[in-house]
């Protein structure tokens, strides 16, 4: 198989679970998508537990130092906020959204509620489908030409995620492939070029930091806050980089 395999598995079963979705969501009451939403929220909520558990692993605490890791995520999120924030990466997403969204159902003439459905759909489903650590080491792995195994796992997740989102979210969740495209292929030939895994610490600081964004993503489907996730996400690539830092100064 190429390289590339596993983020085209990836988005041709969110684009299945989407179509499945918008079938199904057509025939359920708002009260039964809401409740399938709640109950993506709450797995997503779990999910990202398990993540943020690494936090706590053994590769990463013999680099940095045992009380490390939890200040290296702090100071990771607190500077991919500042940096998504300047940038206003969650507006762009939000924007972009927008712009699809009027690209797609032009004819139709949908606005208001639906438009801010569609953007809702494409932004939440892009953050939960891009953000975690099988993303991450699916998508190097991939490119290393370690196969493609975690990304056909991931793909399978997603493709039920969709189905679920697209019942109460609709076609906006399909629009995410074009994030899956830009975020794994850009890290799949990212890998290409490292020709090698990342150490486990680092590895480990990525998967905690993304986990708790993966927290706030559950938020959002949860409807609780509208955590502003997309301006954090500039936290994965500060993670490595801090955990790195601190290593090399011990």
């Amino acid at each position: 198989m190429f390289p590339g395999i596993g983020t085209v598995v990836n988005m041709a079963t969110v684009l299945l679970g989407t179509a499945i979705g918008v079938l199904v969501g057509h025939r359920l009451r708002q009260r039964t998508r809401d409740v399938v939403t709640d109950g993506l929220g709450l797995v997503t909520l779990l999910i990202a537990g398990s993540a943020a558990t690494s936090i706590a692993d053994p590769a990463w605490s013999r680099a940095v130092g045992d009380s490390a890791p939890m200040l290296i995520v702090l100071g990771s999120l607190v500077l991919g906020g500042i940096t998504g924030s300047v940038l206003g990466i969650e507006e762009r997403l939000e924007g972009f959204g927008g712009r699809l969204q009027q690209l797609l159902q032009r004819r139709s003439g949908a606005g208001g509620p639906d438009r801010q459905r569609f953007i809702e759909g494409f932004v939440t489903s892009s953050l939960v489908f891009c953000v975690g650590p099988l993303t991450v080491l699916g998508s190097l792995n991939d490119g290393l030409g370690n196969g493609a195994d975690q990304l056909f796992l991931k793909s399978a997740l997603d493709g039920f995620a969709a189905i679920a989102f697209a019942a109460s979210l609709g076609w906006g969740v399909g629009a995410s492939v074009l994030a899956l495209l830009v975020v794994q292929g850009s890290l799949t030939v990212l890998g290409a070029v490292l020709g090698d895994v990342m150490p486990a610490a680092q590895v480990a600081a990525l998967t905690a930091t993304g986990g708790l964004m993966l927290v706030g993503v559950a938020l959002r489907l949860l409807r609780i806050r509208q955590v502003p996730v997309g301006d954090l996400l500039p936290g994965l690539l500060f993670a490595p980089l801090l955990t790195t830092l601190v290593a090399a100064l011990r």
